[in-house]
C-alpha cells in the first residue's frame, strides 16, 4: 500500500516529466502573445491539461478489467517518444507562432499524447482517493507551471534555451517515465 507521500512523488514525477515539452511551448507561445490575453491563454491551457487528465482517468477506469500489470505495457509509449525524440534531435525546428487561447487550448491536446501514456497507467493503479490525490497535485503543479511560463515571459534567453536544449533532455525524461509505468504496474 502506498502512502501520501509515495502518491504525490509519483504524481510529481509524472506531471513534471510529461509537461517540460508543455512548459517550454507555451513560454514561447507567452512571448508572442498580447500580455492583455495571458489570463484567456493561461485558462486555455489549464482546460486542455485538465480534459488531458479527465481523458487518462476515463481510460484508466475502462482499464480495470485488465490485470494492473498488463498497463505495463504503457512503457512502450514514453520509450517509444524518446527513441522518437533521440534520432531526430538534431533536425531543425522551425519557429512556431502560436497566439490565442484557442490555440493555446489545441496545442496543449496535441502535445499530451506523453502525458497520457504515463498518466493513464498512473491512474488505473490508483484508488478513487487516490486519484483525487493525484488531481490535486497536478493542480498545483499547473499552476506552479503556469506562474513559472508567465515570469520566464521577462527571460526571452531562458526560453530560448530551454527550447534549444529541451530535444536533448526529453528523451531521457521519457525513457525514465518507460521505467516509472513499469514500476507503478508492478512488473519491476
Amino acid at each position: 500500500m502506498r502512502t501520501v507521500i509515495d502518491v504525490i512523488t509519483l504524481s510529481s514525477i509524472a506531471f513534471v516529466g510529461t509537461m517540460v515539452d508543455n512548459f517550454f511551448a507555451y513560454s514561447a507561445q507567452l512571448l508572442v502573445t498580447d500580455r492583455s490575453r495571458y489570463r484567456r491563454v493561461g485558462i486555455a491551457q489549464a482546460i486542455g491539461v485538465a480534459a488531458l487528465f479527465f481523458v487518462a482517468a476515463a481510460v484508466g477506469s475502462v482499464l480495470t478489467a485488465v490485470p494492473a500489470q498488463w498497463t505495463g505495457l504503457f512503457c512502450l509509449a514514453p520509450w517509444s517518444l524518446a527513441w522518437r525524440d533521440w534520432r531526430h534531435r538534431d533536425r531543425d525546428k522551425r519557429p512556431q507562432y502560436r497566439r490565442g487561447a484557442l490555440t493555446t487550448l489545441l496545442i496543449t491536446i496535441a502535445l499530451g499524447g506523453d502525458n497520457l501514456g504515463v498518466w493513464i497507467p498512473l491512474l488505473r493503479t490508483e484508488s478513487v482517493a487516490r486519484e483525487v490525490l493525484t488531481a490535486l497535485v497536478f493542480a498545483g503543479w499547473e499552476l506552479l507551471f503556469l506562474a513559472s511560463a508567465r515570469a520566464l515571459t521577462n527571460h526571452p534567453r531562458v526560453v530560448a534555451w530551454g527550447a534549444a536544449h529541451s530535444r536533448a533532455i526529453t528523451p531521457w525524461i521519457y525513457a525514465a517515465l518507460g521505467f516509472l509505468i513499469l514500476v507503478e504496474s508492478g512488473l519491476l
